[in-house]
């Protein structure tokens, strides 16, 4: 790429270098959002090419990456999107019908504009010979059609442009096209100008947002979870010393906190939808490749997660959607004698739940096949061939490192990596994978999600001197263990509650506590992803709002243990990870006894 990206000038914050490097800064989040939406645009025009206002919105978006390209001095990027806009232009003046060849050849030079920016924003590599191959392509479509002009490839835009682009930032790039470099002491005036203009707008219009640095969030975050956790010292100062006047001021204060921690959150909620989105050209692409018909539909697309949680549910949600459209999801042949629709639908749905998030992945494919996993089971030696286990015990299977049903490793699918991936990615982000399927009618994957990673509802319980906070959510009760309801079968220790039978563990044999346990012990009943387990306390606390701290380097391995939090008078209390202590409770046991 030949962009001209000289280095900032340091003499004069009104620079024309430094300018333009401020107009590129503003413009590096735009330009992926546009990128999102010319594709989310281009695969809704698949559907209905008729569709006026895709084709004008597919439009309006490449002239804004034209516009805001040149203003930006990034030219080549400028040049191939007026090729692309040029060529849209005539479709919507209807002297170009659009067609699947056309959807294609314009989601290729998405992928290559996307490429272009990355080289300049994010140090990527992009093929400029692939550049010329896809406007060659355009032109070859365009070809005696009228309506297309020559990119100008101009040194600026005039004011008019600049002001819709920045959209109320003190930035104006001081070029004209036709009178060339223009004055600083214009671009003030200009500027000035501006600002009393947006002012006016902000005042009519209530609703006017900014965009704030992520890190200046992530900030704010970590400063309110500190003040929760001197708050907690506050309260329990002022429980300990018996004030009253200091227990007021502590429960002003505490209610002060909760109303800004759940303001701080509310902040950094995004909505699902935009991750969402980002799926529909995966299973277009892939279906295709597979010989598949299979159509996306979704739903709940405005609830909002943390932005933490969104990050890091790209690649799960990606490796579920694929296992579906590779595993689940029949051909067209098939589901046709089968008495099922020819194409298939992956229904991608989220919706709230108490503190939690739960995202489904639903299909309507062939369902999981109960005996070959068994069998595939059995062979790699993780179950005996007379062992008796429910479906949903089965089901954990194909999430076991390298578990594979497939006979023939493809590109897509066959090495046993995928589920595995998912079910760590989610128990990292102390969130449950629940499976349930039913053979002949589809699969349906639950992921149920945490709302925020910073801050949770706690439940502290003590272990001699040792303090332990469960997650709230994954607690369903608390019982008292006595000899008349606790027994033993096999290696599995048991209690009866209400005449459900419970497996369960001492915590205090789990993690090596020294001492002696008390006559009378607690057990918390815990429920993570259908799996009930009960882990034995010797004392019970109470609710505790916690705040996440990540564990030091020599602890971050231990298992059953997924963080760490300060109490009000300064101790430690260490966070339990409930699936990862169902999961090991489990392997320690011979599968069927």
């Amino acid at each position: 790429m030949e962009e001209s990206r000289g280095p900032m000038n340091d003499e004069s914050d009104d620079s024309m270098e430094h300018i333009v490097e401020k107009l590129r800064i503003t413009f590096k989040e735009e330009a992926y959002e546009l990128l999102a939406e010319l594709e989310a645009t281009l695969l809704e025009l698949e559907k209905s090419p008729a569709d006026s206002e895709s084709i004008n919105r597919a439009f309006r978006v490449l002239h804004t990456i034209k516009g805001s390209s040149g203003m930006c001095a990034f030219y080549d990027i400028a040049s191939f999107a007026h090729e692309i806009e040029a060529y849209f232009d005539l479709v919507r003046k209807g002297e170009i019908v659009v067609t699947k060849e056309i959807i294609d050849l314009t989601i290729l030079a998405s992928d290559q504009l996307t490429s272009l920016f990355d080289v300049i924003y994010r140090d990527g590599k992009a093929d400029t010979e692939r550049t010329e191959q896809i406007v060659a392509l355009f032109k070859k479509q365009t070809s005696g059609k009228t309506g297309t002009r020559a990119y100008s490839n101009p040194r600026g835009a005039d004011l008019a442009q600049a002001e819709s682009f920045v959209r109320g930032a003190d930035l104006l790039l001081p070029l004209n096209d036709e009178k060339g470099p223009v004055g600083n002491d214009k671009v003030r005036t200009a500027s000035t100008e501006q600002q009393d203009a947006r002012e006016q707008r902000q005042g009519a219009d209530a609703t006017s947002s900014i965009r704030v640095a992520t890190g200046k969030l992530d900030s704010l975050v970590n400063l309110v979870g500190e003040l929760v956790t001197v708050q907690a010292r506050l309260s329990q100062t002022a429980l300990t010393l018996g004030n009253s006047a200091l227990q007021s001021i502590a429960e002003e204060v505490e209610r002060l906190t909760a109303d800004l921690r759940d303001n701080a959150m509310s902040i950094r909620m995004l909505p699902i939808g935009t991750t969402f989105s980002k799926f529909k050209r995966v299973v277009r692409d892939l279906s295709a490749e597979l010989g598949k018909e299979i159509e996306l539909t979704t739903d709940g697309a405005e609830t909002e997660l943390d932005k933490t949680v969104i990050e890091k549910l790209g690649d799960p949600l990606v490796h579920i959607i694929r296992n579906s459209i590779d595993h689940g999801i029949e051909r067209p042949d098939e589901r046709m004698a089968a008495g099922k629709p020819r194409k298939g639908t992956i229904h991608l749905s989220a919706l709230h739940s108490g503190a939690h998030v739960l995202i489904r992945v639903q299909d309507d494919g062939a369902g999981l096949d109960v005996e070959t996993i068994r069998a595939t089971a059995v062979e790699r030696g993780l179950l005996r061939i007379d062992a008796e286990i429910t479906e949903q015990e089965l089901w954990q299977f194909i999430l076991a490192p390298g578990f594979s049903t497939a006979r023939q490793v493809t590109g897509i699918s066959g090495r046993g990596v995928g589920m595995d991936v998912v079910k760590r990615s989610i128990d990292a982000i102390r969130g449950v994978l629940e499976i349930s399927s039913e053979k002949g009618a589809g699969t349906t994957i639950t992921l149920k999600l945490p709302l925020t990673l910073a801050i949770i509802d706690g439940f502290l319980t003590k272990i001699g001197a040792d303090s332990y906070i469960f997650p709230l959510p994954l607690v369903e009760e608390c019982v008292e263990l006595t000899r008349d309801n606790a027994f033993s079968k096999g290696n599995r220790n048991l209690i009866n509650v209400r005449g459900h039978i419970v497996p369960y563990i001492r915590l205090r044999e789990q993690f090596a506590v020294n001492g002696e346990a008390p006559l009378i012990e607690q057990i918390v009943i815990t429920n993570a992803g259908g799996r009930r387990l009960g882990l034995v306390v010797d004392a019970i606390v109470g609710q505790h709002q916690t705040v996440l701290k990540s564990l030091g380097a020599f602890y971050r391995d231990v298992e059953g243990i997924s963080g760490a939090t300060l109490l009000g008078d300064g101790t430690v209390a260490l966070i339990l990870d409930i699936p990862k202590l169902v999961s090991m409770a489990e392997q320690y046991r011979e599968v069927g006894v």
